[in-house]
């Protein structure tokens, strides 16, 4: 139990830093209140390089996070 917990920490710290690594894909909250610059949620933002592997490396530590989360949780 004591390794699960020890994975989950460094699974979260990586998680975090991952996620700041990642670029923006809009202006700026302050756009999204002033309304300047069409804000389109929907828009094909293709990731190329790094910045899909980044996201991709996201994608899995999240779906690692959340299965060792319910792991833990259920013993």
């Amino acid at each position: 139990m004591l390794i699960l917990d020890v994975i989950l920490m460094l699974v979260s710290g990586l998680l975090i830093i991952l996620a700041l690594l990642q670029s923006g894909k809009s202006e700026g909250i302050s756009s999204a209140f002033t309304g300047s610059g069409g804000l389109n949620l929907f828009a094909n933002a293709k990731e190329r390089g790094p910045e899909k592997v980044i996201a991709n490396i996201t994608l899995v530590l999240g779906l690692v996070f959340f299965a060792l989360v319910i792991l833990i949780r259920v013993i």
